[in-house]
C-alpha cells in the first residue's frame, strides 16, 4: 500500500536528509512543498516518487493543495516565531480540513515539554504547537525528541570543541548527560515513524547518551588521540553569563543562544531519558557519540554540520 508523505520545507537541511531516508521505503511517495522548487536537486526533482508544489508558509490555497491526499505531513520549517507558530497552524488546519490523519511537528529537539515559556525561548513555538495539536480532534500530533544534533555540537558556533587544541570545553562538572542524535539517524527514525501509521504523540528516539568525560573517552577511542577537558565554570556561572549577554548585547543573538541551549541541557531539565522508544523501530540502528566520531575523520569533525544534506 502506498504511503504519501508530505514534507513542508523540502529544501531545508534536515528535509533533504529525510527525503533520502524515506526513499529507502518502496511504498513511500513524497510530496514536497517549498517556495522555490528549483532549489531541489535534479536527482530528486526528477525522481518519479517525488512531486513538488510551490508556495510559501502563508499561502493557504497552495498549502491545501499540498496536504490533500497525504497520509502524513512532516513540517521541516526553520524560521522566525511567526513561521514556526502561525505557519505550522496553517498546515495543521489544512490537514484537519483535508483529512490528513497525522502531523509531524518541527521538533527534533531536547525535551522542551519540561520547560516553562521563556526559559529556552527558541523552543517556545514548539510548546505552542504541541498545545495546538493536543486540542485537535481530527489530526494526531507527532513529536520526535532526539536531544542535541551531534553534527553541529562540534561546530565552532557551539563553542564546545576546539580542534586546534584538541579540547572539549564544558560548563558544570562534566558528568551531566548529553543526549544526541545525528541528522541522518534522526531522519532514519522520522522516516520509520512516517510509515508507522499508528505512531503518534511523543516519541523519544535518541542515538546516544554520554557525559562530557565519556565523550572525551570516545574521542580517544575513535581517533587514538587524547582530548583535553576544560571547565568554563559552574552551571550558576553559565546562567549568569547567558543572561548578562542577552541583557547587554541583545542584538548579538548568537553570542548567547547556544549558552541557553547548553544550560537547559546540563541542568538536567530537558533530559529525555532514561527510557527511549528506539526499540519500536529495530530497522534503525542508533548512532552513539562514539559511532558518530568513528564515521568522521578527525580533521572534518568541526565542519560536519556544514555538509549535512549537500549530497542529497
Amino acid at each position: 500500500m502506498t504511503i504519501t508523505v508530505g514534507i513542508a520545507g523540502i529544501t531545508g537541511k534536515f528535509a533533504r536528509v529525510l527525503v533520502a531516508s524515506l526513499l529507502t521505503y518502496p511504498e513511500v511517495k513524497i510530496r514536497g512543498y517549498c517556495r522555490d522548487p528549483s532549489k531541489v536537486s535534479a536527482n530528486l526533482s526528477s525522481n518519479p516518487n517525488i512531486s513538488l508544489i510551490k508556495g510559501d508558509g502563508f499561502d493557504t490555497s497552495a498549502i491545501a493543495t499540498f496536504v490533500s491526499g497525504c497520509d502524513v505531513v512532516v513540517c521541516c520549517y526553520l524560521g522566525d516565531d511567526k513561521l514556526m507558530v502561525d505557519g505550522q497552524k496553517l498546515l495543521i488546519d489544512a490537514c484537519a480540513e483535508n483529512g490528513v490523519p497525522r502531523y509531524v511537528a518541527s521538533d527534533w529537539s531536547l525535551d522542551y515539554t519540561k520547560l516553562e515559556f521563556g526559559q529556552l525561548f527558541p523552543k517556545d513555538p514548539m510548546k505552542h504547537i504541541k498545545a495546538y495539536l493536543d486540542a485537535q480532534n481530527k489530526v494526531k500530533g507527532v513529536h520526535i525528541l532526539v536531544g542535541a544534533f551531534m553534527d553541529p555540537f562540534f561546530s565552532p558556533a557551539f563553542g564546545i570543541w576546539d580542534p586546534a587544541t584538541t579540547t572539549f570545553r564544558y560548563w558544570g562538572t562534566g558528568d551531566e548527560i548529553w543526549e544526541g542524535t545525528t541528522y541522518e539517524n534522526a531522519a532514519e527514525y522520522t522516516a520509520a515513524v512516517c510509515v508507522d501509521k499508528d505512531a503518534h504523540g511523543i516519541l523519544k528516539l535518541v542515538g546516544g547518551s554520554s557525559t562530557f568525560h565519556q565523550i572525551a573517552e570516545s574521542f580517544e577511542k575513535a581517533y587514538g588521540v587524547k582530548a583535553n577537558l576544560e571547565s568554563l565554570g559552574s552551571q550558576e556561572d553559565l546562567y549568569s553569563k547567558m543572561h548578562e549577554l542577552r541583557k547587554t548585547q541583545p542584538e548579538n543573538f548568537f553570542s548567547y543562544l547556544f549558552l541557553f541551549f547548553q544550560y537547559y541541557m546540563v541542568n538536567g531539565q530537558t533530559v529525555i531519558g532514561p527510557q527511549y522508544d528506539n526499540e519500536k523501530y529495530p530497522q534503525v540502528k542508533p548512532v552513539t557519540w562514539e559511532d558518530f566520531m568513528k564515521s568522521v575523520p578527525q580533521e572534518q569533525l568541526a565542519g560536519t554540520y556544514f555538509g549535512v544534506g549537500k549530497n542529497v
